[in-house]
């Protein structure tokens, strides 16, 4: 089954770590999914500033620069796993290095 890690940041809070070791962390475990044949995907994302957000209201096409909403963590970007239960996701989620400066969420991806 495939699960989705979103990973969760506090933008304001980025010069409070060593991203230079977060990084090396990150390459590491990204080295283990592969090895562990569960990685399918991974990606960093821009920061939350970068981003369009789209909303369609009474057929009207709303286009906003930045973020939709405000919100205490944006996400940073994702891994995309096989696995197989939650059980495993679980624990790969503990080991992603954004678990320990922001918040790691678990989501099952459904069937076509």
């Amino acid at each position: 089954m495939e699960y989705l890690l979103l990973i969760y940041k506090d933008e304001s809070r980025d010069g409070e770590f060593d991203w230079a070791q977060i990084s090396q962390d990150y390459a590491t475990f990204s080295k283990e999914l592969v090895e562990a044949g569960a990685m399918r995907d991974g990606r960093r994302l821009q920061p939350s500033d970068t981003c369009t957000t789209v909303a369609v209201r009474d057929g009207e096409h709303l286009v906003t620069d930045g973020p939709f909403g405000e919100a205490r963590e944006q996400l940073g970007g994702y891994y995309l796993l096989d696995c197989g239960d939650l059980d495993e996701a679980l624990r790969w989620a503990r080991r992603c290095p954004g678990a320990s400066h922001g918040t790691v969420e678990i989501r099952p991806v459904a069937p076509i």
